[in-house]
């Protein structure tokens, strides 16, 4: 298999007016960088047509390819097919619904030239409702920027630049997609940001709902823990347990020693006794637990599906 100096890849789902366009305007930037190109549309189940019109592109242009799923899997599943077909030396992602302007793809590679692994588009003046869409984003900017310790504006901007390298081998799940940089962050991958335009949506509907931001955050909450407890699940689970064990360790003594030895109040079974106990047996609990997660872990690791740790470089 050739590989090309950039594959771009872009999940289609019901986007029959945008995508002619898209490709004419794609095709016309690529071939101005002067460097070889792809382009890989992953059609996620359409039912509108995008499908026949993503055939017809396809035989017209040898540089175009398109990945079709059965059904719809979802915005995070396309990429990931489309990411493991990439033979591009960077990869770059984007919308099919021409809200990312391909002009902006210089300026990413250009800031990439600059040393980044990763660079993400920033959507500074966002062409999206102000309830449904751009206050809901601001929150989950400033959650993420707090959680995963990577200082980008903009998170759900789907036009970013990946090293390919960095990318390939990835596994993504639920809404993960959005937070790519910031699980190749925590691998050790330098991360940059790059202002980009962001135009209204002209043809089809979007896509973007309450379910994707509950989705999006139980995915972030994942990705702190996983970075941050991957390889030591112990620790979480351990300090809980040991936290509750104190805890209910403190009450009973204080039930005994206090109330009845010192104020000679009768020691029946209340709520505070039940409490104390309660607490003791679900903080061994979370111990016991996180004992075979630990396990899991190792195993996970020595499989040789992922290391716990990336390499810059090996001299001689």
């Amino acid at each position: 298999m050739n590989r090309m100096d950039i594959s771009v890849v872009i999940p289609v789902y019901n986007e029959k007016g945008n995508i002619p366009k898209l490709h004419a305007s794609l095709d016309s930037v690529l071939q101005k960088t002067g460097k070889s190109y792809e382009i890989i549309f992953v059609d996620d189940g359409s039912t509108d047509g995008t499908t026949d019109e993503l055939r017809g592109i396809c035989s017209r242009s040898q540089n175009t390819s398109c990945v079709i799923f059965r059904r719809n899997f979802g915005q995070t599943a396309a990429i990931s097919a489309g990411i493991n077909k990439a033979t591009g030396g960077v990869v770059i992602t984007m919308d099919a619904d021409m809200q990312n302007d391909p002009e902006d793809i210089p300026k990413l590679l250009k800031r990439m030239d600059e040393g980044y692994d990763i660079v993400s588009g920033w959507r500074r003046s966002r062409k999206d409702p102000l309830i449904s869409k751009r206050i809901p984003s601001f929150f989950s900017n400033w959650l993420a920027r707090r959680l995963t310790r990577l200082d980008i504006h903009d998170s759900g901007c789907s036009l970013k630049a990946y090293k390919g390298d960095a990318i390939k081998g990835l596994r993504l799940y639920g809404e993960m997609h959005r937070y790519i940089p910031a699980l190749l962050y925590n691998r050790g991958y330098t991360v940059g940001e790059v202002e980009v335009r962001h135009r209204p949506r002209l043809h089809g509907k979007t896509k973007y709902g309450v379910s994707r931001l509950i989705k999006g955050f139980m995915d972030l909450l994942y990705i702190k823990f996983w970075s941050t407890y991957s390889t030591r699940p112990l620790h979480f689970f351990g300090t809980v347990g040991t936290a509750q064990i104190f805890i209910g360790v403190l009450i009973g003594l204080y039930k005994v020693l206090v109330e009845y030895l010192y104020l000679h109040v009768p020691l029946n079974v209340g709520p505070m006794l039940l409490l104390s106990v309660m607490m003791l047996i679900t903080g061994l609990q979370f111990i016991i637990f996180g004992f075979i997660v630990e396990i899991q872990i190792r195993t996970y690791y020595n499989s040789g599906v992922e290391t716990d740790y990336t390499i810059r470089e090996i001299i001689n």
